[in-house]
């Protein structure tokens, strides 16, 4: 999508009027709240726009948010319980190091879906068997990893033959764990880093804006990232502390702050306003350089949504001239 407005004004630094603001609401969400969830959405068009009248309660994001198993492009099985929230992978279809030798990419263009570097490698390896390869760095990893990238870069060409003009163009991937990379930096450094600066310098040079959203404790590389080409980063608060992201974003790179998701199913409004607060505190600036974005899912209570809705609207007027 093109930026513009107050997204724009941030990430340039230009001073926004008002911090860029989003709420993701998971299908489960509207599957369990329904009309009692519309309601709230409805009273906050700032942040969700003009009310619908069409919604769907039961509409899904995509095919592997639906109860059952699913099969990718890969050969990926992914499993699902739970209708409305996403699939794991519980299906690899290279357990075996050698299986790697014998894997072609398919025919099949699916994009780049969330998970389409690091965590395809995970889904075709199983994260054991992966984590493995990359302590004892056999011939198989460089082989898989470049067959993979290989095919991104495919996809990435396809997409951006598509594109009119200047875009934001969103990647999702998540890299970190709850403490810690799955990796030492220094392995990531090696192995991923490059995949990264191949894609995304390939998005720079075409003329678009690079957003990336990745879960899990990634701020030992963040800077990493900023040097492969990312312009906006989405990180998770917890997983990575706010003084860490201060220390590794503040003024370098735009932030899309994933605010904790962790936090809102066990809380108070209070509590909610209070974190949204520190958050613009620690990471706002005047000129800009900062989002707020929260998701919700079906664990989440209701006066919870709607406070979260609440502070965002509040504190997204912090720095209002």
């Amino acid at each position: 999508m093109p930026l513009s407005g107050d997204h724009l004004k941030s990430l340039l630094r230009q001073h926004p009027d008002r911090i860029p603001v989003s709420v993701g609401i998971l299908p489960a969400a509207w599957i369990k709240h329904r009309g009692q969830l519309d309601a709230i959405v409805q009273r906050h068009p700032l942040i969700f726009g003009p009310p619908r009248q069409d919604r769907d309660y039961d509409a899904l994001w995509k095919p592997t948010y639906a109860a059952g198993d699913h099969v990718d492009a890969w050969g990926c099985v992914w499993s699902n319980v739970h209708q409305g929230r996403e699939a794991i992978v519980t299906g690899h279809p290279l357990p075996r190091r050698e299986d790697v030798r014998k894997l072609r990419p398919p025919s099949q263009d699916d994009g780049l879906p969330h998970g389409f570097m690091y965590l395809r490698l995970q889904d075709l390896r199983g994260f054991e068997e992966l984590m493995i390869d990359f302590a004892e760095e056999p011939p198989e990893l460089q082989m898989l990893i470049d067959t993979v990238l290989a095919y991104n870069l495919r996809q990435l060409d396809l997409l951006l033959a598509r594109q009119t003009g200047p875009e934001l163009l969103g990647f999702g991937d998540d890299l970190g764990m709850q403490h810690a990379l799955p990796m030492s930096p220094e392995k990531w450094r090696k192995y991923l880093k490059p995949c990264f600066a191949a894609i995304y310098g390939r998005v720079r040079r075409a003329g678009h804006t690079v957003y990336m959203h990745t879960d899990g404790q990634i701020h030992p590389i963040i800077p990493d990232l900023i040097e492969c080409g990312v312009q906006i980063v989405n990180p998770q608060i917890r997983a990575n502390g706010l003084d860490n992201l201060v220390r590794t974003c503040k003024g370098r790179v735009c932030v899309d702050l994933d605010l904790d998701r962790q936090l809102f199913p066990f809380c108070t409004p209070a509590d909610i306003d209070r974190h949204v607060r520190e958050a613009v505190e620690a990471l706002g600036d005047p000129a800009g350089g900062l989002w707020l974005k929260a998701e919700v899912d079906e664990g989440v209570p209701l006066p919870n949504v709607e406070a979260i809705c609440a502070a965002l609207e509040k504190y997204g007027a912090w720095f209002a001239r």
